[in-house]
């Protein structure tokens, strides 16, 4: 079954407007599974069905589109959001908080929610919410963000690929338990610095 989707998939030129259709809708709703589409077309790159550096440039360009629409949108709508959803005082203070976390760590906190499921689109959102400076710093903030998470999916998925040449399904499964890994590795060390 395994290789019949995966003659399916390399054999459609379809398949990197797909990625990439899949990467920007992940950042505006957290559902669609962006991360797995593209480490599995990054084990397809390793058996010479997909080139590698079309699927990085794919999922980039989409995770770029994504992010700065979702960013868009919170700028747009943000003003009734605010006014509906953060009325109160705590929601206010929580509000200035997320502004303030922009402003001293801008750079960081677009990287690391970028390989964060649902993340991305709370700061991308939260970006656009409060103002923050879109062509000075979001903007390229977000092409770092989305460059790297290409990159990293991508690879994750090839190298997967590569160590288990004959059986590709294993190196799938491997390059999502890492990614796993690294996903639950971060929310740990989160959750531990919010305790202390």
């Amino acid at each position: 079954m395994f290789e019949s989707l995966l003659d399916l998939v390399t054999e459609s030129s379809w398949t990197y407007l797909a990625l990439f259709a899949i990467a920007a809708l992940d950042a505006v709703f957290p559902l669609v599974p962006s991360e797995t589409a593209v480490i599995t077309a990054g084990v397809l790159a390793s058996s010479g069905g997909l080139e590698l550096w079309l699927v990085v440039l794919s999922a980039a360009a989409g995770a770029w589109l994504g992010d700065n629409t979702s960013y868009l949108i919170g700028n747009r709508v943000g003003t009734p959001v605010a006014r509906r959803f953060f009325a109160g005082e705590r929601a206010r203070h929580r509000l200035e908080w997320a502004r303030g976390q922009l402003d001293e760590r801008g750079a960081i906190v677009i990287l690391l929610a970028r390989f964060i499921p649902g993340g991305r689109t709370a700061v991308t959102f939260t970006a656009g919410l409060v103002r923050y400076p879109w062509k000075e710093r979001f903007l390229p903030f977000s092409i770092i963000a989305g460059s790297v998470w290409a990159a990293y999916a991508a690879l994750l998925g090839y190298l997967g690929g590569k160590i288990f040449e004959e059986k590709p399904l294993y190196g799938l499964l491997l390059a999502f338990g890492i990614a796993g890994t690294v996903a639950l590795g971060y929310e740990a060390i989160r959750r531990w610095r919010a305790a202390d």
